[in-house]
């Protein structure tokens, strides 16, 4: 690894220890946020068990699983649609399965 880059990667360990003891505040321009999904939640909303919720969404029982117990979280397409999903639990349901079916 070349010094400048060592000493860059350093520098920003440094950094981090220093906010997490609270020595520093990071600037908020630059603090990204993540929304993670509450996927039980989605799924609890729409009325369906986890096997019937990832067959009306496409994906695996396993993957319903994972996101349930926030060991993955869902991303792309399955996030956006998910995120419908918890806007109109009922209503999207109904048209999930009429694709489905």
């Amino acid at each position: 690894m070349k010094d400048d880059l060592f000493a860059d990667l350093l520098r920003s360990a440094e950094e981090m220890v220093a906010i997490e003891k609270g020595e520093i505040i990071p600037d908020m321009r630059v603090i990204h946020h993540y929304e993670t999904l509450d996927v039980k939640a989605i799924r609890e909303a729409s009325g369906k068990s986890r096997k019937e919720f990832a067959d009306i969404i496409g994906a695996s029982y396993e993957a319903v699983k994972s996101w349930e117990n926030k060991r993955r979280n869902p991303t792309g397409p399955t996030k956006k649609l998910l995120t419908l999903v918890r806007e109109n639990p009922r209503q999207m349901v109904a048209i999930l399965e009429q694709e489905s079916a």
